[in-house]
């Protein structure tokens, strides 16, 4: 049996690993009677955790929210997860959450062993994070995205498309999605009647929030139908490639532009979406493979046009001479 100290620890550690627990199951999991379970949890309600009890067969054990924020238990992994997403907030799509960041993982780096420390160094010296990406997002609007999706309550903003067309929603919000250097929503949109991808960085929540909703299965993978909308729906050109090369190959480096699937061991379909031709244009001709366009058909058109001017550039005609800009 464990001693008083360490039992309370475990015990602790156990209501911050789930929502609720039934006395039996902390009583089996820490190895002592229900009676023993109930003066542990006053001895931790008396250190100033908040631990909510319910009566009956039904009711159970919950670590509320209190005044003040109680100490965490982590484990070894908990700890360098925790550690590393911060190092990452730091410098990171989150506007205003890089000074606080970097001040969460002094105290936590302070109290980490030296073993975890050393893990947790050695991913910053070699991770390199690019800057000035993309838009940033307020943290008071992602958190309250991120409520409205754990408390399944309707939502209310709004909304600028890419067009910059303003619009008012109202959604049931099931998943934020980090996809390309950017934050999106996937949500319900009770109006349309249909699932919804927004880029968060174009929303502006109304609060307080709506009443709650029973939740809808998801069309599909969170992540794979952001990824569907945002590399093609979304933008004007749609375009379809195939490329010759095996769809391993161009998942690892093409991550995020589009959606791959194999058509056999050594070609796959590259499904993508850009505003412009030029830029189209130019992501095909980066991807280092040879390709074959199946739409749309301007963009056939429009390689050719690319291709004799980067012709041009490598074999000017004699005599010639570049001219300064002016």
């Amino acid at each position: 049996m464990l001693e008083t100290s360490a039992r309370l620890l475990r015990l602790l550690s156990l209501l911050q690993s789930r929502r609720d627990w039934t006395g039996p199951d902390l009583a089996e999991r820490l190895n002592v009677t229900p009676r023993t379970v109930r003066r542990d949890v006053e001895r931790l309600r008396a250190l100033g955790y908040p631990v909510h009890a319910a009566p009956g067969t039904a009711g159970g054990y919950r670590l509320g929210a209190g005044a003040a924020l109680p100490p965490l238990l982590l484990d070894d992994e908990e700890a360098v997860a925790v550690a590393l997403c911060l190092r990452t907030g730091a410098g990171g799509s989150v506007e205003g959450i890089e000074e606080t960041s970097v001040r969460a993982l002094a105290k936590l780096e302070q109290v980490l062993p030296s073993r975890l420390r050393h893990r947790v160094q050695a991913m910053q010296a070699i991770t390199v994070r690019p800057r000035g990406a993309g838009p940033t997002v307020g943290q008071e609007v992602l958190t309250v995205i991120g409520a409205a999706c754990r408390d399944r309550e309707r939502l209310r903003f709004d909304y600028r498309d890419h067009s910059g067309a303003a619009s008012r929603r109202a959604v049931e919000p099931y998943r934020l999605v980090h996809h390309g250097r950017r934050w999106y929503l996937l949500a319900y949109d009770v109006d349309r009647a249909d699932w919804r991808t927004f880029r968060v960085d174009r929303i502006e929540p109304k609060t307080p929030t709506g009443p709650r909703f029973t939740p809808r299965e998801l069309p599909e993978d969170a992540a794979e139908y952001v990824a569907k909308g945002v590399t093609s729906r979304a933008y004007r050109f749609q375009a379809r490639i195939v490329l010759h090369a095996p769809v391993g190959t161009v998942q690892q480096t093409w991550a995020g532009f589009g959606t791959v699937v194999p058509l056999d061991a050594d070609t796959c379909e590259l499904t993508t979406g850009f505003e412009s031709l030029d830029a189209l244009a130019m992501f095909v001709g980066m991807l280092g493979v040879d390709f074959e366009v199946r739409e749309p058909p301007e963009l056939a058109d429009h390689l050719r046009v690319v291709a004799r001017r980067l012709s041009r550039a490598a074999d000017p005609p004699r005599g010639t001479t570049s001219r300064p800009p002016g």
